[in-house]
């Protein structure tokens, strides 16, 4: 099966001038290409099919290589596909075919609907008028999938051979979280996997800069980090990754998508968050933690 981006790129690595730190930053749901095929196929309208993403995240993050680190941004939707998911992490419903063993088919991604291909976007809604072959699912992950890992990979490695040490920021958004009991719901959550994939330094860094701003933070809940934080972030190895989610109604309309009188402020105060980030010595404040403290911890 042709790739339905055979004809324009499918994701991007917006690399700087002179790689001056140890960052990466990662946009993977921010893709806003949607291929005709693929609209094609879909029971929903243009902006009920653009509620999973988050929009415009990468132009929040895009002062990233001027500043001199790496911005790897999806172009291909979250409801396309979701490389922030397993590769093979696939829901049987949705196929013609059966799904044999080698499938994750049981994960609580899949049973919500939103595996490595969704089911659904926001509130539920399916996404697809009819089931899909395997060789559609193999066509995106495959193809795009696994070239994005790749890239995202390629970068930290570059990372860790030009500094010695890598810290990847995965860049999202999330819903207007709703204040529960006395508690007022967060601004920004904060995703380390419970402490294990990124120096408490860092992170406890990244959340001061936050609430210097007046903003709420929370940690781990309710997102303490997706498949690539989990994935990437060994700092035992070296290897640092902290999930950052920005409410959405901060920086723009959640039903229309369209940017409000924020946008402008969220983008100057993530600037301020690259700029202090690569002024670090992210080689000694990374190091500060024992490697056996941090593999105890996972």
């Amino acid at each position: 099966m042709r790739s339905d981006y055979w004809d324009q790129p499918a994701f991007e690595t917006i690399r700087p001038r002179r790689l001056v730190a140890p960052l990466v930053f990662n946009s993977p749901h921010s893709g806003r290409v949607y291929p005709e095929r693929f609209l094609a196929m879909t029971r929903l309208d243009h902006l009920s099919i653009r509620q999973s993403e988050d929009a415009w995240v990468d132009e929040l993050f895009a002062r990233a290589p001027h500043l001199g680190a790496p911005l790897l941004r999806a172009h291909f939707p979250r409801a396309y596909l979701d490389v922030n998911r397993e590769p093979w992490e696939l829901d049987p419903t949705m196929f013609v075919e059966p799904l044999s063993d080698r499938f994750n088919t049981t994960s609580p991604r899949v049973a919500a609907g939103l595996g490595t291909l969704a089911r659904v976007v926001a509130e539920n809604k399916p996404i697809y008028r009819d089931r899909l072959t395997l060789d559609d699912a193999r066509m995106r992950i495959e193809g795009i999938y696994h070239p994005y890992h790749a890239a995202l990979q390629k970068l930290l490695s570059e990372a860790i051979s030009a500094f010695g040490v890598a810290l990847l920021i995965d860049c999202h958004s999330m819903p207007r979280i709703t204040r529960t009991n006395e508690k007022a719901a967060p601004d920004i959550v904060l995703g380390d996997r419970y402490g294990t994939t990124c120096a408490p330094i860092l992170v406890d860094l990244v959340e001061t800069i936050f609430t210097s701003a007046g903003l709420r933070v929370a940690r781990n809940r309710p997102y303490a980090g997706g498949f690539a934080t989990r994935t990437y972030g060994r700092p035992q190895h070296g290897v640092h990754a902290l999930q950052i989610e920005i409410s959405r109604h901060l920086y723009m309309n959640e039903v229309t998508l369209a940017k409000n009188e924020g946008f402008d402020a969220v983008r100057a105060l993530l600037d301020r968050l690259i700029f202090a980030l690569i002024g670090l010595d992210l080689v000694a404040l990374a190091g500060s933690q024992p490697a056996v403290e941090k593999e105890a911890a996972e």
